[in-house]
């Protein structure tokens, strides 16, 4: 990887370069020996005396022989590279400045200055580079969560095997006290799992046979069996670090901003510096000029302007996944803190995902049993979360085994069929399949905030399921402290006008769209961004075309589906949605360091520039002045590491914890 100022740093996955303490990592030791022999130099210089052993040879040339020692270590973490650059590729980096300028005061007989420039520009490299394996380190942390090794039964016997060996479809055995070593259902037993350092929900979750735990969470009290459902190497704590890491190379607007703007200063200094050498020494002391005009090299450099926004983005974007938000992109985390209006999605999102069958309505001649079994068969196939709820309402009702489905095929919102005994059965909305005699009684479900299920055969109504779905308890608070912070909030759903209202109500939402198909909802989310920047969280197939369309994406879990969370620039790895203020909060902050950062690093150029051209400030000072601000900015984008409320893990219920304020 190179950096933002043209020196090389480390790659991304060498995790035993992060892993590296600072006093054995070459690419601090080297500034660190140049800073010490030009300490040691200054200090010579300043006392008059030799050292014991070399009063042959004078204090000033012990001074200036530690004084080219500090410029060789220094000049070696940069110089090479930048000569590599201009010779391989024709580029003028940030780098070809600083070396320029070292070597021109060097030919002046300004070593001092030239040893000076070198130490404080390879420390500052070095600085940023510590600054962005600090940032990195959180999310590798994540999959440390993972244990090397799991154990499987195989028959009667159990074996310990590398969890990168894990397949799918393998039985885990997980102890209390255990971390699950990747995505897998409960086959037997009862226990309680601690998800906070993979979700940040803080409470324990009681689970039994069915039921999904993340990789990485521990086993609290009983002996768990799991049938694994993904493999030991690509689970969801990999995609977490890789959608992060993806985030990491792929720069935001105002980085680009920044990289535009230093694209063409740096040609731009150099044609600057030898107009002031030109120009002056046909009007002066050439001496003078060109001196100054080394000056110039020095003081419009654009470094600090080039590393403040990367430095940022990476130590936010780390610090958001703490929080339990995974930010894939720098643009995406930057969009995030101009958001003015949020979308949401009702089903899985702004209820609790947990649908039941509340309700059975059948035709003439049809028994319930047999709608909830015909329907459950080809819902089986389906990732809509009403799915669920059919499917285990056919589960307690139904004494037969599954019948064999054939060619199921689902159509985002409009429902899903298959063959099932011969028969094609068809289960959707009663917006797109016909109700006819049982319209009356649907209509009557809906009124009851039912979300209504419709059930054809051969083209036929043979019934219909009224399936409710409670309101997550945290939402009406966290909707109140959207609106308090002038961001307005939708709702957006493919379900009836009635249902939708009635939970629009208890939510605090009043703009409620519904009945909606996903191209719908993308034109909702499109309509809604031409007046101000809009976000849409949602967890289905239905929401990946609003997904996609919205300003930032957001995908509600980890867990949701491959489609959302593909057309998403942002997923919340809970289901927590005081994650949400959490996280434009989280990004406002974020993006006003960086336009703090951007802002002192353009003053600091446009006001050392015309000071070394008038000769105020000497090569020592420019270069003092110009590399503290540049350590001063990326200490500034390392402050948005830091999270201003308390972890998810360490609030309560959602009906106890307060939201956290978000700042104006």
């Amino acid at each position: 990887m190179t950096s933002a100022c043209g020196c090389n740093a480390p790659d991304p996955g060498d995790h035993d370069e992060e892993a590296r303490p600072w006093w054995r990592d070459p690419a601090v030791l080297v500034p660190a020996s140049s800073g010490v022999a030009l300490a040691a130099g200054l200090a010579t210089e300043w006392s008059g005396a030799a050292w014991p052993g070399a009063e042959w040879a004078g204090a000033g040339a012990v001074g200036q022989l530690l004084f080219w020692a500090a410029l060789l270590l220094g000049g070696s973490t940069f110089a090479p590279g930048a000569i590599r650059g201009l010779v391989t590729h024709g580029r003028l980096g940030i780098g070809l400045l600083m070396t320029i300028s070292a070597v021109g005061a060097v030919i002046l007989g300004y070593v001092e200055e030239a040893a000076a420039l070198a130490f404080l520009y390879s420390i500052a490299e070095a600085l940023e580079d510590r600054a962005m394996d600090r940032a990195r380190s959180g999310l590798r942390s994540l999959l440390r969560l993972v244990p090397d090794t799991a154990t499987v039964r195989r028959g009667a016997d159990t074996a310990e095997i590398p969890t990168a060996e894990l397949r799918p479809g393998e039985t885990l055995v997980v102890a209390p006290g255990e971390r699950v070593a990747t995505d897998g259902t409960v086959a037997r037993g009862r226990s309680s799992v601690d998800t906070s350092a993979v979700t940040g929900e803080s409470i324990p979750v009681e689970v039994e046979p069915g039921d999904a735990i993340l990789a990485g969470s521990i086993n609290t009290s009983g002996l768990l069996e799991l049938t694994a459902t993904a493999p030991g190497a690509d689970n969801t704590l990999t995609t977490i670090v890789g959608l992060v890491e993806r985030a990491q190379t792929e720069k935001g607007d105002r980085a680009r901003l920044a990289d535009r703007i230093a694209r063409p200063l740096v040609p731009g200094v150099l044609v600057l510096a030898v107009l002031v050498a030109a120009l002056g020494s046909l009007l002066g002391d050439p001496e003078l000029w060109i001196t100054r005009a080394l000056i110039v090299l020095v003081a419009a450099s654009p470094c600090a302007l080039a590393i403040s926004v990367p430095v940022t983005v990476v130590s936010a974007i780390g610090a958001a996944s703490r929080l339990g938000v995974v930010i894939t992109s720098g643009a995406a985390f930057e969009r995030l803190g101009t958001i003015r209006h949020l979308a949401m999605d009702k089903t899985g999102t702004l209820t609790s995902n947990h649908p039941s069958v509340v309700r059975v309505l059948t035709a003439p001649g049809v028994s319930e049993s047999e709608v909830l079994g015909l329907a459950a068969a080809v819902e089986r196939h389906s990732t809509h979360p009403l799915a669920t709820a059919i499917t285990s309402a056919a589960a307690e009702s139904r004494q037969a085994g599954t019948p064999h489905v054939a060619d199921v095929r689902e159509s985002a919102g409009h429902g899903i069929s298959g063959t099932v005994d011969g028969s094609r059965i068809t289960v959707g909305s009663p917006r797109r399949l016909a109700s006819d005699e049982l319209t009356g009684q649907i209509t009557a479900l809906e009124h009851d905030g039912m979300t209504v299920v419709v059930v054809h055969r051969d083209g036929r109504l043979i019934g219909a399921m009224g399936i409710r779905d409670e309101l997550r308890a945290e939402v009406p608070v966290v909707v109140a402290t959207l609106a308090d912070h002038r961001i307005g909030v939708s709702m957006l759903t493919g379900d009836n006008p009635r249902t939708a209202a009635a939970l629009g109500a208890q939510a605090g939402i009043s703009d409620i769209r519904a009945d909606l198909t996903p191209g719908g909802k993308a034109d909702a989310i499109a309509e809604l961004s031409r007046t101000r920047p809009t976000a849409m969280i949602g967890d289905s197939i239905n929401d990946a075309p609003a997904l996609a369309t919205a300003d930032v994406g957001i995908a509600m879990g980890v867990r949701g589906s491959d489609a959302a969370i593909e057309s998403a620039d942002v997923a919340l790895t809970g289901t927590d949605l005081r994650l949400l203020p959490r996280a434009l909060a989280h990004a406002r902050r974020g993006g006003r360091i960086i336009n703090q950062n951007i802002a002192l690093s353009l003053i600091l150029i446009a006001t050392l520039v015309p000071l070394a051209i008038t000769g105020v400030l000497g090569l020592a000072a420019v270069v003092l002045i110009h590399e503290l601000a540049e350590v001063l900015v990326i200490l500034n984008g390392l402050r948005a590491a830091r999270t201003p409320w308390p972890p998810v893990a360490a609030v309560g219920p959602a009906h106890e914890a307060p939201t956290p304020q978000l700042a104006r």
